[in-house]
């Protein structure tokens, strides 16, 4: 192979073609061919050839080929693509999870059933309760608009204004939760959607009836100002060309498109998207189909095997089988809550956002990057983290409250409507998601104190992996035990 054109190798070029006195060849030459190489002591790089090798004909330059450096794996070294380890895990993780899925299929056959999944909606073709609460919260909607109408008016004191929307917030969480305890026709599954519903319906109306005061206290404040405040006191601040300022936003369309798009946090002029993108919404209604399918064929065909599997073992006392249960659950588990993740937050949100052409798409940060269980609250929801930090957090902050007593009263309502959405559609209070919750207050503390980097990043997936199996199986097994055992075992 001949030479190249760097610089080594024109140095090379010169220093073979010098006239030797001692007949070209010899210690003399040896030595200043090494003097030749620089008075640092190391040698530059030798040429590469095309395969990456070095040149065959260096010649002299392999008298050193050695240097002070570190290996890749030292932290020293300043290496950090380790993107061949990446993919070597993926691989490894796709060729196990084949493994479970082929043994599932050997064992168990095929489970999932498409005929099941509409029994776990109705259970009488001819009532649909669930549906009917659905249309039935478009009342309380009306309800807190008229109220904010009359308010803007003056029609209405601010006190009768407060109790007027505190009793239509409690009724919006308590009739639902009636409806699904009381009526026999309503299934677990439809249940716990009527009052996810409800729920969002609750922390919507909220952030409406706070801003839309914000906005009648900053009108208030602009009359008793000079005249040169006065373009400061409706709604946003400064006011431009097109936006909607208080109270001209106290409209059914501008209440509706509130409810309809994907935020808890009103607001009079929301940043807005030029166009639908056709192309960007079809892929998102592509993924929300087949995702909506994987899920349901995941929790069929793995999910409720492992879970049924379980209940011995629980009923026993068998420590070793539960933990071995539990392990086995956290897996599907774990693969299907991520799958959820990217349908809501990306999929489903997205596509909704498309249509209404709705702005601000940040619905999720990078909680996968978290390195402690406060950061990963913090991000991995962004509409409720949104909600409380707004209408929670910071006016306890304004009323004297410190924060460890803000921050406890936002993991106190969390707990709150997760027990909500689970004990009432089945029918039992075990209060195993409330204290689930509530035991983030010392998780956090115990990983932000004990934890750091890699390692608190491994301590949040280690929870996320294994606290929601836990919690899973504490529901199921208390359900089997009152709803099956109960049937069984009666006369």
């Amino acid at each position: 192979m001949g030479d190249r054109g760097g610089t080594g190798g024109s140095r090379r070029r010169r220093t073979g073609s010098r006239p030797s006195s001692q007949g070209g060849g010899g210690p003399a030459a040896a030595e200043e061919e090494v003097r030749d190489v620089g008075a640092g002591g190391d040698a530059p790089a030798p040429d590469k050839d095309k395969d990456g090798g070095a040149n065959v004909g260096s010649g002299p330059w392999d008298l050193r080929c050695h240097r002070v450096q570190d290996s890749l794996f030292s932290s020293d070294s300043g290496f950090s693509n380790y993107r061949g380890i990446l993919n070597w895990c993926v691989v490894m993780l796709i060729l196990s999870n084949a493994r479970l899925f082929l043994e599932n299929l050997i064992k168990y056959g095929i489970l999932v059933d498409p005929i099941q999944v509409v029994s776990l909606f109705l259970k009488d073709p001819y009532s649909w309760p669930a549906l009917c609460l659905v249309i039935v919260a478009n009342i309380f909607a009306v309800a807190a608009f008229q109220v904010e109408k009359r308010l803007a008016v003056g029609a209405l004191t601010e006190q009768a204004g407060l109790l007027l929307h505190v009793l239509n917030l409690a009724t919006i969480l308590c009739f639902p939760a009636a409806v699904a305890f009381l009526q026999e026709s309503i299934t677990p599954v439809g249940s716990v959607l009527a009052l996810m519903v409800y729920t969002i319906l609750f922390l919507k109306l909220v952030s409406y009836r706070d801003v839309n005061l914000w906005c009648r206290e900053r009108r208030a404040r602009g009359k008793t100002k000079p005249a040169s405040a006065g373009k400061k006191a409706n709604g946003a601040v400064p006011q431009r060309a097109g936006t909607v300022s208080y109270p001209d936003n106290l409209t059914y369309r501008d209440l509706y498109y509130f409810l309809f798009a994907p935020t808890l946090c009103y607001e009079l002029n929301f940043p807005r998207s030029p166009r639908i993108r056709k192309r960007f919404l079809l892929r998102r209604l592509l993924e929300m189909l087949f995702f909506t399918q994987l899920q349901v064929g995941l929790i069929q065909q793995w999910m409720v095997p492992t879970i049924q599997n379980s209940m011995k073992p629980f009923k026993d006392m068998d420590y070793s089988r539960i933990i071995e249960r539990l392990l086995k659950l956290a897996v599907p588990n774990h693969l299907i809550w991520l799958i959820f993740f990217y349908w809501l937050f990306h999929s489903c949100l997205n596509a909704v956002a498309e249509l209404m052409q709705f702005g601000d798409r940040e619905f999720y940060r990078d909680w996968w990057n978290s390195e402690s269980v406060t950061y990963f609250w913090q991000n991995w929801n962004i509409p409720v983290h949104k909600w409380c930090i707004r209408h929670f957090y910071k006016p306890m902050l304004r009323r004297g409250s410190s924060k460890w007593v803000a921050r406890t009263g936002v993991f106190l309502t969390s707990a709150f409507f997760h027990e909500y959405l689970v004990s009432i559609p089945l029918r039992m209070f075990r209060l195993w998601a409330f204290t689930g919750m509530m035991a983030q207050i010392p998780l956090a503390w115990i990983v932000s104190r004990f934890f750091r980097g890699n390692y608190g990043n491994a301590a949040v997936w280690l929870t996320l992996i294994i606290g929601q199996p836990v919690a899973v199986l504490m529901y199921v097994h208390d359900y089997y035990v009152l709803h099956h055992e109960a049937v069984t075992g009666g006369p």
